[in-house]
Order: C-alpha cells, then structure tokens, then sequence
C-alpha cells in the first residue's frame, strides 16, 4: 500500500474509532405511558353527590341541635366512601361533596334554630328517599 494510502486509512480508522458506533449509543427514553382514561362515573352519580352532601350537611346539623350522631352520619358517610370510592379521584369527589355540606351549613348555623330543625327533617326524607332510590334503581 501506498504511504499515502496508508495514512488516509490511518485516518479514517482514527477518526471512525474516535466516535461512537452507532450500535452503542444510548437507546431511545421509552414512551410516557399513555394514562388510561379515567372511567366514566357511574349513572347515579349526581344522586350519589347529593347524598354526600346532604350527609355532611346532618352530621354538622344534628349535633348543633343536640341530637348527638353526628359520629354516627361521619360513620355512614364513610361507609358510602368505602363501597363507592374505586378511584382517589372518586373519593376526592365525594369528599368533596360531604365537606361543601358540612361546611355551607356550619357558615349559616351557630345556634340551632326551628329552620335547623326543618332542614334536619327534610334531609333525613331526602337521604332515604335517594338511598332508597339508587337502590331500587341500580342495584345488582
């Protein structure tokens, strides 16, 4: 081989060893994995909010009027939470709607008054008249 020839494949060796074979860089970051959508809410979910909410509402409203079982609507709320909270997102929600509750009557109330009272009443019809509902309507 030629000097010139030589030193031209000296070169190219060098320069092709110098950089990085294609089989040795790094591989490609794998993909984000696609989230799953979330899956849709169940058809009684507006019914389901409002129990929440109307929950929360008497645990707040019946111990300010001395009955005493507010334990009691926190322990049925929690329950309710346990058997339809399949997602934290679901939770989250339901929560939600307890504390707004909880929280719209307690910014309205500091005494029990008769329209405590008359709320009280209205809410215990109501959260039997939607248990009974879903019920009747969705259970298996």
């Amino acid at each position: 081989m030629r000097p010139r020839a030589r030193l031209a494949a000296a070169l190219a060796a060098a320069a092709f060893a110098a950089s990085p074979p294609a089989a040795q860089t790094p591989p490609a970051k794998p993909a984000a994995p696609v989230e799953q959508p979330a899956e849709p809410p169940p058809p009684y979910e507006p019914q389901l909010l409002r129990l929440a909410e109307v929950i929360g509402a008497l645990a707040y409203l019946r111990d300010l009027c001395g009955a005493g079982d507010g334990a009691t609507f926190r322990a049925k709320f929690a329950n309710l939470l346990e058997a339809e909270g399949s997602t934290p997102a679901r939770k989250e929600t339901l929560a939600g709607a307890f504390n707004r509750g909880f929280r719209d009557y307690e910014l309205t109330y500091r005494a029990c008054t008769p329209a405590a009272r008359e709320i009280v009443a209205r809410f215990l019809d109501e959260a039997a008249r939607i248990a009974k509902d879903v019920a009747s309507r969705y259970a298996g």
